[in-house]
């Protein structure tokens, strides 16, 4: 069975610890079988435990859904509230990953380009040089002096004409649909350098102490055809993918996101493409996507709503996949050690035994990610507590869901 295989090799491609069973369903790593009764003990051991859990006087006042699934044995090892549609701040991004990996693959690359027409006469070029953005959130000043050394390597000494960004690639709104007016926010432009909307200043400065002299004006426009490329920049998937998910950066999301809308578009992308890319996903994967919405791809705007069933959804996707497994793993905080999680269960008997995303927004607190269980299994799990006034409970009441988790 397919997902079996994937099961079995996961673990064994990553080294990041050895729980999936082997293909004929039997255990692997130390691992209990459904019908083993240790596992019966553990299973409802923990939805005790976390039923208990459920008359915390935080859920007096507040709200909660929550869904735990064991990926081995496939099978639903708590829920609660699990249908209930919700606000999921920046675990958001687990959708935008699953559905980019989905639709983009693994080898995709985030590109900037740059392309020149006109004459060169000598070391002069009487023409334009045309910067085409990508919407790669990684690009440095370091980036920008490689697009000067490639004009230097052609000859050219001198550029009379225009220097031209091409921000076609997206849409002109440089915010998100629903994101708060008092907020000030990282712009979404598609042509930026060190996450500022500064590129052509920065890259005339580079050009210039590449020792080429500038009699230029400075243009917005789109590609025309007849154009040569002399240099394009890549950066791939894991880079984006990694900062993305273990920093919770919301840039690096957005960016994902008008990478998804562009794939499914040949005009200038838009949130609402992407919307419709990850709704496909989730009529694929058997949920009613008419009840969800997705306005970003960071989790900022008010407009998205996810419920914990579908993230969890998401999550199999995303482990059944060994490609999609192999990069969405490491790339996630990891409790107690790195990312959002560093401060998180330093001392908990779960340290570095969970893989999850966070987020944290005003009334809001959200984890959606992996861990390992006692049994030798790997669960998949979401926690969305909203209507807080304070974020410092729910985190604490998350912790504790992964410590029993982890038992």
């Amino acid at each position: 069975m397919r997902i079996r295989l994937y099961l079995l090799v996961l673990m064994l491609a990553t080294g990041l610890h050895s729980w999936a069973q082997d293909a004929t369903g039997g255990n692997a790593g130390g691992g209990y079988s459904p019908s083993d009764d240790a596992y019966s003990a553990w299973i409802n051991g923990t939805r005790g435990r976390l039923g208990q859990m459920l008359g915390a006087p935080l859920l007096a006042k507040t709200q909660v859904g929550m869904m735990v699934y064991d990926l081995n044995a496939g099978q639903v090892v708590f829920a609660h509230n699990e249908r209930q549609r919700m606000w999921p701040g920046a675990v958001l991004q687990v959708v935008t990953a699953v559905t980019a990996l989905d639709l983009l693959g693994v080898d995709y690359g985030f590109h900037t380009s740059l392309c020149h027409r006109g004459r060169v006469e000598g070391d002069t070029l009487r023409g334009d040089l045309y910067f085409v953005g990508g919407f790669d959130p990684t690009l440095t000043r370091d980036d920008l002096k490689a697009f000067a050394d490639t004009i230097r390597r052609f000859g050219i000494r001198h550029v009379e004409g225009m220097l031209v960004a091409d921000l076609s690639m997206k849409d002109t709104l440089s915010r998100g649909e629903g994101w708060c007016w008092d907020i000030d926010y990282e712009r979404l432009i598609p042509l930026q350098v060190d996450r500022k909307d500064e590129f052509m200043r920065v890259m005339m400065q580079e050009m210039r102490a590449a020792g080429i002299s500038l009699d230029v004006t400075l243009a917005k426009g789109k590609l025309p055809q007849g154009c040569t490329e002399i240099y394009r920049h890549r950066t791939g998937m894991e880079k984006v993918l990694r900062q993305m998910l273990k920093k919770s950066d919301n840039l690096y999301a957005e960016a994902m996101f008008y990478q998804i809308a562009k794939a499914n578009t040949t005009k200038a992308a838009r949130a609402s493409d992407a919307s419709k890319a990850e709704k496909r996903l989730v009529a694929r994967l058997g949920f009613d996507d008419s009840i969800y919405t997705f306005a970003d791809g960071s989790g900022i705007s008010l407009y998205s709503y996810v419920t914990a069933e579908l993230l969890v959804g998401m999550l199999k996707h995303g482990c059944y996949n060994r490609d999609f497994f192999t990069r969405i793993y490491p790339s996630m905080p990891v409790s107690g050690m790195d990312g959002t999680l560093a401060s998180r269960m330093t001392t908990s008997p779960c340290r570095g035994k969970v893989h999850a995303m966070t987020g944290v927004a005003p009334g809001l607190s959200t984890i959606a990610g992996y861990c390992q269980a006692s049994t030798g299994h790997t669960l998949c799990f979401v926690i969305l507590n909203q209507g807080l006034t304070v974020p410092t409970d729910a985190i604490a009441f998350q912790d504790k869901v992964c410590e029993v988790l982890c038992r």
